[in-house]
């Protein structure tokens, strides 16, 4: 009885989840996370450019490749595989919500200008790369083209992606970015979607991982305040070891003051670049 009360908590839980992400709006969240002050590339210390930074080096050290990357919980972003798109030669992308997946398409098929222009920050990783920033139209062509698909995703399933959508013997590389964290009741179901989004992972393939530190919520759009797990570095660690992972790298950055821009309570942010053992 007690187990069948814990597992309809569980599932209460993740309803309330989803049920907070029904105000979600892809061009306010843009907006609050993906423009000045947070994406200034012209300081080392804004914070989208500390995450390209931390993307850049974890593809291209050499030990991180395949054919088939896979990121979790994509959101309305394209950042997180400005990188990896040049290593891997088949990307799928994956949300939860249709107005994110919709977004992403928008861009991929190239209607209209989307909610966000990606241009400058597919300049910077050309920078990054050591390639001249006009290059940039370049890359935004390689990634539409190893973009195979735009999924929807549950990583409170077992099989997040569903049969299917990945081969057999799994993806060669997941990324992840401030997913599961953000969509999770509390810390039991973080680390079962931590374990759930594995299996979709080859072993001894690799996740990269981006999240908040110390959050407690953050703001989907206007008036939609959505819960979010607070973590903190060890958390992180546990939570990969007991997933079957080690970890390669931990990269910790903490926000100044005047990145705090009140459409959240976040304190930092952390990388994790791991091996599924």
């Amino acid at each position: 009885m007690e187990k069948a009360n814990k597992e309809k908590e569980a599932e209460d839980g993740i309803a309330a989840m989803a049920a907070s992400y029904q105000g979600f709006d892809p061009a306010a969240y843009l907006q609050y996370n993906y423009t000045a002050p947070r994406a200034d590339f012209e300081r080392v210390d804004s914070i989208v450019p500390w995450k390209l930074a931390c993307l850049h080096r974890a593809f291209t050290e050499g030990d991180v490749g395949g054919d088939l990357l896979v990121d979790v919980g994509s959101g309305p972003t394209l950042y997180q595989v400005l990188s990896g798109c040049e290593v891997f030669g088949r990307l799928i992308l994956t949300d939860f919500l249709e107005v994110n997946r919709q977004e992403l398409r928008n861009w991929l098929q190239e209607q209209g200008s989307g909610a966000l222009d990606w241009t400058p920050y597919l300049k910077h990783v050309c920078k990054l790369e050591g390639r001249r920033s006009s290059a940039w139209t370049e890359k935004a062509a390689r990634l539409r083209s190893v973009v195979s698909d735009v999924l929807p995703v549950d990583v409170h399933l077992s099989q997040p992606l569903g049969p299917g959508a990945v081969p057999p013997a799994g993806a060669d590389c997941l990324v992840s970015c401030f997913c599961l964290e953000s969509v999770s009741p509390d810390m039991a179901a973080f680390n079962r979607a931590l374990e759930h989004i594995g299996g979709l992972l080859r072993p001894g393939g690799h996740l990269l991982l981006i999240g908040a530190l110390e959050e407690s919520y953050y703001m989907g759009g206007p008036g939609a305040k959505i819960p979010v797990v607070p973590l903190d570095e060890a958390q992180v660690c546990a939570s990969l070891r007991a997933s079957g992972y080690t970890l390669v790298r931990l990269e910790v950055y903490r926000l100044p003051e005047d990145m705090r821009v009140g459409v959240d309570d976040v304190v930092g942010v952390f990388f994790a670049k791991a091996r599924k053992d």
